[in-house]
């Protein structure tokens, strides 16, 4: 599917700082679909050729120059060549001084023209930002979403497996719900997959026996997060006998969600088993490896060396 958000939407975000200076007759309608931004520049200067009149332009400071220093017919004929082929915003970053050429073809070609007084990086950086958590590509399957130490665990497994109790002992060692039940997925770059609750049963969970309990009421706001990366996938499955389970850590093994690749791990469940250490030092584990440390493959090494210097184990 292809998704899109309210240009009254983006308006209303606070870390955009973002002032309706005109809002067009359709601006509670106007929708974007594209998270790339434009710096009109060059099409001011009246070069149109391969501009892509569907993105959000953004004048900054240098546009805004050059623009002054030209002559009142000039700049009128910049900014009619830009607004005219019907953009879906002009947004002025620095505050800067809106022209009154600007102001005036806004006006005739009915664009919405709104500022904010961020530099122009940093606001591209968060509005861009802002733009592909909006229009990332999704999925919603069934599992739990926790922080564990930092890293987004998805733990996913069999209805009835035991994710939503283990998900609770984890809670009791501090760490944090994100969703339960159903995980919005999205796909925020190449390489990363973020996470989030339905907005309807966000921070709520349900537990066999008990029923539905609200999280933040129980233990406290700080239980809960709106969103996080998924680092981690825990599959929990009922212990087999005649399964092969790794013991050694040295297979990595992932699984792949909207294309993008994330570590896997396979928690067997049985009577005794201390679900929630084992997947806090899952979570340990995983932050290890990223920062270049393997247990296994360290071990593995010593052996080497040991072997290599006839050292009987």
């Amino acid at each position: 599917m292809r998704y899109d958000v309210k240009l009254s939407q983006i308006a209303q975000e606070r870390e955009l700082h973002l002032k309706v200076v005109q809002a067009s007759t359709d601006f509670d309608t106007i929708r974007i679909h594209s998270v790339d931004l434009n710096r009109p520049g060059i099409q001011l200067m009246g070069y149109l050729k391969h501009f892509d009149a569907s993105r959000l332009q953004v004048i900054g400071k240098s546009e805004t120059t050059m623009m002054e220093e030209l002559d009142h017919k000039r700049r009128l004929a910049g900014f009619d060549a830009v607004m005219r082929q019907k953009v879906p915003g002009v947004i002025i970053a620095h505050d800067e001084l809106i022209l009154p050429e600007c102001l005036e073809m806004a006006e005739k070609y009915n664009v919405s023209l709104l500022s904010t007084d961020m530099d122009t990086s940093e606001f591209q950086a968060r509005l861009t930002s802002s733009l592909r958590r909006h229009l990332a590509p999704r999925e919603t399957i069934h599992g739990v979403l926790m922080e564990v130490y930092g890293e987004g665990m998805l733990i996913i497994g069999d209805s009835g497996v035991g994710k939503s109790e283990t998900a609770l002992g984890l809670l009791k060692q501090g760490h944090r719900l994100i969703a339960d039940d159903a995980v919005e997925l999205l796909r925020t770059s190449s390489f990363r997959l973020e996470g989030r609750s339905p907005a309807l049963i966000q921070h709520f969970m349900e537990l066999r026996g008990i029923g539905v309990i609200n999280v933040p009421s129980v233990f406290g706001i700080g239980a809960v997060k709106m969103s996080c990366t998924v680092d981690l996938v825990a599959k929990m499955e009922p212990w087999d006998d005649n399964k092969h389970y790794d013991r050694l850590g040295l297979d990595t093994r992932t699984t792949e969600y909207l294309g993008v690749s994330v570590p896997l791990v396979t928690i067997p469940v049985r009577a005794g088993r201390n679900l929630a250490a084992i997947l806090e030092l899952a979570a340990l584990t995983n932050r290890q490896k990223k920062s270049g440390y393997n247990a296994a493959e360290d071990l593995a090494r010593r052996v080497d060396q040991s072997v290599d210097a006839g050292i009987d184990f």
